[in-house]
């Protein structure tokens, strides 16, 4: 029934003179939602509307799925194009729309019509009357409510004329590479993907560094979070994701520096590496998924020491969440039930019995001073013998 899609869009539409950038990038990243669905689509844009018209037969539940992927879509709208054939045709057109969606139940409706062709012989507003007319002449189970109506049925007079009355949330926020890059830190664990979603969804492209600790941490481990990153692109698009083998760092540490600092000065050590990869793939910060207090290593004094060893800025968007409202998130985007398989990674492994809660930063650098015979050849090894794997 339905051959074609009207895209509606949020923010971009206050855009001003840039707006276009915006919208060719949303229908850039639509094009590539659309690539592994079954069909032909043609995605074009007019007079501030996008169209996702359908060129041969397609599987309308996995396009809807698809378009919901896609950052920057607000509402999806499946639509019936119809030809200008004069008014009778249209009017048994819309009858013939509102029979196949709704059947006989009961509801009120008004019709929404708008006339981008002003060649068309009637107005808007004698559009609105003379189709309500039609519906309730067909349709004894409809009335008319212009104030309240169960179904808005919007009808665009263009070169085309388009029919719909549904539409379908999508997720919002802004088309992805339109707000520059950035690098996730993605561990196996809830919050580190939903943080990376959050990020995307601002229209920030981003890559991600997985630390992996073998034989601490199994190849289990590392494919689980390859599978979290597979999940997290069907939002963002494709990912860069560096694996760096972060194993003799950890066993250096943990040899030379107080047990009680390791997670502080493991996570320092995870910054640096992470913006090393950060700056030499263009990135503009670093993004991970800590939420003030929810352990040791994050509370206000752990996170300043983490971040006293950036000089970018380091995006928290879950900051203040509560962590069923994390939960929440994962499992709207399909991350929570990969995240939480038994596959330990390496912050786990090395964890302390007691861990410091409000390190010193003073004390944390003195402590790194113990690290200085090794430590940069055993950074420059792991950065060396990162495996990157493309992800889509």
């Amino acid at each position: 029934m339905f051959q074609a899609f009207l895209i509606k869009y949020g923010e971009i539409g206050i855009k001003g003179k840039n707006r276009h950038l915006f919208e060719d990038a949303l229908m850039k990243q639509i094009r590539h939602a659309l690539k592994p669905v079954e069909g032909k689509f043609f995605v074009r844009k007019e007079q501030g509307r996008i169209f996702v018209e359908a060129e041969s037969a397609f599987d309308y539940d996995e396009v809807i799925a698809a378009l919901q992927q896609v950052f920057g879509i607000v509402g999806i709208c499946p639509m019936v194009q119809a030809a200008d054939e004069g008014f009778d045709k249209l009017a048994e057109t819309v009858n013939d729309y509102l029979r196949k969606v709704y059947g006989d139940r009961e509801m009120s409706f008004k019709v929404n019509a708008r006339r981008a062709k002003k060649s068309y012989p009637r107005t808007s507003m004698e559009i609105n009357a003379d189709l309500g007319e039609r519906i309730l002449a067909a349709f004894p189970n409809m009335k008319v409510d212009v104030h309240k109506p169960d179904v808005m049925l919007d009808v665009e007079i263009r070169d085309q004329i388009y029919i719909y009355s549904q539409i379908i949330p999508g997720p919002g926020g802004m088309p992805v590479g339109t707000n520059g890059k950035a690098m996730l830190l993605l561990s196996g664990g809830i919050d580190s993907p939903v943080a990376g979603y959050m990020i995307a969804k601002r229209g920030v492209k981003i890559d991600a560094v997985y630390f992996h600790a073998p034989p601490y941490t199994s190849e289990r481990a590392k494919q689980k979070v390859v599978d979290l990153a597979h999940l997290v692109a069907r939002y963002s698009g494709p990912i860069n994701l560096h694996v760096v083998n972060f194993t003799d760092i950890q066993l250096y540490i943990y040899e030379a520096c107080p047990h009680e600092e390791l997670t502080i000065i493991m996570r320092r050590y995870m910054m640096r590496i992470a913006e090393h990869f950060a700056k030499e793939t263009g990135c503009l910060g670093l993004i991970t998924g800590e939420s003030i207090g929810q352990v040791a290593s994050q509370t206000m004094q752990s996170l300043a020491a983490t971040d006293a060893v950036c000089t970018m800025p380091v995006f928290r968007p879950v900051i203040g969440f509560d962590k069923q409202e994390i939960v929440d998130i994962a499992e709207k985007i399909d991350t929570y039930e990969t995240s939480i398989q038994p596959f330990e990674d390496c912050c786990t492994i090395f964890v302390a019995k007691h861990p410091v809660t409000k390190p010193n930063i003073n004390i944390i650098r003195r402590s790194e001073t113990h690290l200085e015979e090794r430590i940069d050849e055993l950074v420059q090894t792991a950065i060396e013998t990162t495996e990157t794997i493309w992800v889509e």
